[in-house]
């Protein structure tokens, strides 16, 4: 009999959907392992739609519960609409559904793990998945960079990523979500683009956070800092030891190494500048001001015929778009009406550098290595092991 059910469980393991299949082999690793239960317990809450009209919810076996708890019945798939201050879904009204399912639930199309809560926020519905920390890590990874790269920097990539999400959840522990599934926070798809060495990587780093004097870091990271990583206190104000800027020749080296350039009107950028609330007419000119001890853009003076004024770069950074102007080092020329900018580096330039750190993978450093680098001063410790 004993050997009949364990026939039973491979045959079942065998013909569990690909996307709930990662889940299946941690959970045999796990039985396996001496495993801190505390790590399999943590959970995280991802907003993965905001301020949507309506939205589409599908996926086989699904449960779902409303306002109260109670089990609803639904026909899938689903579009559910807002209504004034109420979810609409098969002609019934909800201010909250959970949706859970034994392999995934598909929001607008796109598989997620755990449970997805959908309520209604002041600009329209939120949709939040809520899953294991080590689940979400999983799916993560191929969104932010590649897991075909070296497992030493796909390794640092889990335990910067666990790291980051755990300092979002102790701050935003009264939220309704701990993180954005955006550049705003972590890039997230869901479980769609998982695979086997993304789960190695999480697997062999498992609960492993990085740490300041006990303390749990923002282990923030980008994608290539041009040269030189950025110290904190240059993009956000706040100066934290670990976070000081080193040099990083690294993503240079590597097919990371970020040049670009683009060519924007003065009216499209003065457009921009009033979409975010400032005052100017006229916008005639953009001039470079003083560099940081890092050589990137401290300021940024916008000439007007009325209403002149500078900004830090970031801030011109995030007016103009991040993804137009990658990073704060770049210099800009103003002819006939129309700025060139030409810069290095892809993202704010704080803590690690990913290209950086996949070159650093492959000079053959290890994981511990390469995030010791980024964050000097920091210690690799267990969540198990914190104060």
């Amino acid at each position: 009999m004993w050997f009949y059910l364990q026939v039973l469980r491979l045959l079942n393991i065998l013909i569990i959907p690909i996307c709930f299949l990662p889940v299946a082999i941690y959970l045999l690793w796990a039985g396996v392992r001496t495993t801190d239960a505390a790590l399999l317990d943590e959970t995280i809450r991802i907003a993965i739609v905001k301020s949507a009209p309506e939205v589409t919810v599908g996926g086989d076996g699904l449960l779902v519960t409303g306002d109260g708890g109670e089990a609803v019945l639904l026909s899938f798939p689903v579009t559910v609409k807002l209504s004034k201050d109420s979810l609409v879904a098969d002609g019934k009204s909800f201010r909250r559904l959970v949706i859970s399912a034994t392999s995934a639930v598909y929001i607008n199309n796109k598989p997620y793990r755990g449970l997805a809560e959908l309520s209604v926020s002041d600009n329209g519905i939120l949709v939040v998945n809520q899953l294991a920390l080590e689940e979400y890590l999983v799916g993560l990874i191929n969104c932010e960079i590649s897991s075909a790269w070296p497992i030493e920097a796909v390794k640092a990539q889990a335990v910067i990523a666990r790291t980051y999400a755990l300092s979002r959840k102790a701050s935003r522990l009264n939220s309704p979500y701990h993180l954005e599934s955006s550049v705003i926070d972590q890039v997230y798809e869901g479980c769609l683009i998982e695979d086997s060495r993304a789960q190695r990587a999480v697997m062999e780093t498992e609960g492993e956070i990085l740490t300041y004097g006990g303390e749990v870091i923002q282990a923030f990271y980008h994608s290539s800092c041009g040269g030189k990583t950025e110290a904190s206190e240059n993009v956000w104000g706040s100066a934290l030891p670990y976070l000081k800027g080193v040099d990083c020749q690294y993503c240079q080296t590597s097919q990371g190494a970020t040049l670009w350039d683009v060519k924007l009107s003065l009216a499209d950028i003065e457009g921009r500048l009033k979409a975010a609330g400032h005052k100017i007419s006229g916008l005639t000119g953009i001039k470079a001001g003083p560099l940081n001890s890092r050589g990137r853009l401290s300021q940024v003076i916008l000439v007007a015929s009325k209403g002149g004024f500078s900004l830090t770069g970031d801030q011109f950074r995030k007016v103009v778009g991040y993804g137009i102007i990658k990073s704060t080092r770049f210099t800009v020329k103003v002819v006939g009406g129309e700025a060139t900018f030409t810069g290095s580096g892809n993202g704010h330039g704080v803590g690690l550098c990913q290209w950086g750190a996949k070159q650093r993978a492959l000079d053959g450093f290890s994981y511990k290595e390469i995030l010791s680098y980024y964050y000097p001063g920091t210690e690799l410790k267990k969540q198990s092991g914190l104060k």
